[in-house]
């Protein structure tokens, strides 16, 4: 499954929105800190949040939007929201991507915050796909203006949060710390990478908790940012003007302070998948992003105020970084999301060379029915074990067909 890159697009979304009033969010019951339960989706923060007091929505924890984005019209539609401005996205050379509405005073509630008077970018149509890429009802994405007012714990491992008023905070002595520069509401750190020519890098790296990559080099930030020679082409995210394409490999390193990750996956990005002002802001020089999946390896403090970040490595420090073996995109479908339809197949892929297409419907996986099944357990499967044997049936065009093949790690 090719990894989910929301802040590529959303963070020039948000920046070009500069409307967004202070932020309103405040812990009910004079509580000092405030825990609340999330879901883990392909190495993404889901928290629950009401809209206006009405609508039980779920949105992704994201470090690299400001505005909060709501993905589904749908729902601001239902609550006779008011739209006050209209705006209209643009691609690489002045192409339309999207239309965007702005809706004002806006009532954000998550268990134990009460938040008012936010700004909130609205989607006419949902570009991402967030719920039939995650197999999971998706609504919007919440970022900047949660991470500007508390200081937040983020525990993948325990899959919880932990937010905290900055004057009752209290640094942990078993996290490490690391400097952090916050650009236009935007997280960075330095880090050090070891390519597989043994180049080492010094590197800007955006935090990026809204994209569920582990790593992302741009090689035209810096000549000496290789794609590594063992490589795959495939689609690597996805953003509003739709799929990212470029190139995944493995780098021999990347150092976060005292953490030394080895043998990591990292993608390129192809020139001009994204236009130059998406991912560099105009103004702001990175060489890359950090995403979930290494951040998921690690328990989080984010303290904007002091521009730190404190990281303590949990019990997924270790695990082995994989990549889909079988070679499939899968989108699910229907209203309980439980139709999977193949809507990519990399080339030269196991998959491919066994005769599975796009447009293929499956039906069940090594005897067991999808409908038992939601799409993570599926993308799971073809990330599981080099050399293990799958048994895809699938319904083509009203047909039913078998196909078996085995794993293969490519990269």
């Amino acid at each position: 499954m090719p990894k989910i890159i929301l802040s590529y697009i959303l963070l020039f979304a948000s920046t070009i929105c500069c409307f967004s009033q202070y932020s309103g969010f405040r812990v009910e019951g004079n509580k000092r800190k405030v825990i609340i339960p999330v879901e883990i989706m392909n190495n993404l923060v889901v928290i629950p949040v009401v809209l206006n007091n009405q609508a039980p929505l779920k949105f992704i924890l994201d470090t690299g939007v400001r505005t909060t984005v709501l993905t589904q019209k749908t729902y601001s539609d239902i609550l006779g929201l008011n739209y006050s401005k209209e705006i209209s996205i643009s691609g690489p050379g002045g192409e339309k991507l999207i239309n965007t509405y702005v809706t004002d005073n806006v009532t954000l509630d998550l268990p134990g915050v009460h938040g008012e008077g936010h700004s909130m970018l609205v989607l006419e149509k949902d570009y991402l796909e967030l719920r039939n890429y995650l197999g999971a009802e998706v609504h919007g994405i919440l970022g900047y203006e949660l991470f500007s007012r508390f200081i937040v714990r983020m525990d993948y491992h325990k899959k919880r949060i932990v937010l905290l008023s900055p004057e009752h905070f209290k640094k942990k002595r078993r996290y490490q710390t690391l400097k952090m520069k916050v650009e236009d509401t935007k997280p960075f750190v330095l880090a050090k990478i070891k390519l597989n020519d043994s180049t080492k890098l010094n590197v800007k790296l955006l935090i990026d908790t809204g994209a569920s990559h582990g790593l992302v080099l741009e090689s035209e930030s810096d000549p000496r940012i290789s794609v590594p020679q063992k490589n795959l082409e495939s689609i690597i995210g996805r953003g509003l003007g739709g799929e990212i394409n470029g190139r995944i490999g493995r780098i021999n390193e990347l150092e976060l302070g005292e953490y030394k990750i080895e043998d990591i996956i990292a993608s390129f990005p192809d020139p001009g998948s994204y236009t130059d002002a998406v991912f560099n802001d105009g103004s702001i020089h990175r060489n890359g992003s950090i995403g979930g999946e290494v951040l998921s390896r690690f328990s989080l403090i984010f303290n904007y105020p002091s521009e730190e970040i404190y990281i303590k490595r949990n019990a997924d420090y270790k695990k082995k970084f994989n990549y889909d073996m079988g070679g499939i995109t899968i989108k699910a479908k229907g209203a309980r999301l439980r139709t999977f339809e193949i809507t990519h197949i990399r080339s030269g892929s196991p998959a491919e060379r066994a005769g599975l297409k796009e447009g293929d419907l499956i039906t069940s996986i090594n005897g067991t029915s999808v409908q038992n099944m939601d799409l993570n357990n599926i993308n799971g499967i073809f990330s599981s074990k080099e050399g293990k044997r799958v048994v895809v049936e699938v319904n083509r065009g009203g047909a039913r067909i078998k196909i078996e093949f085995r794993l293969v790690n490519q990269i």
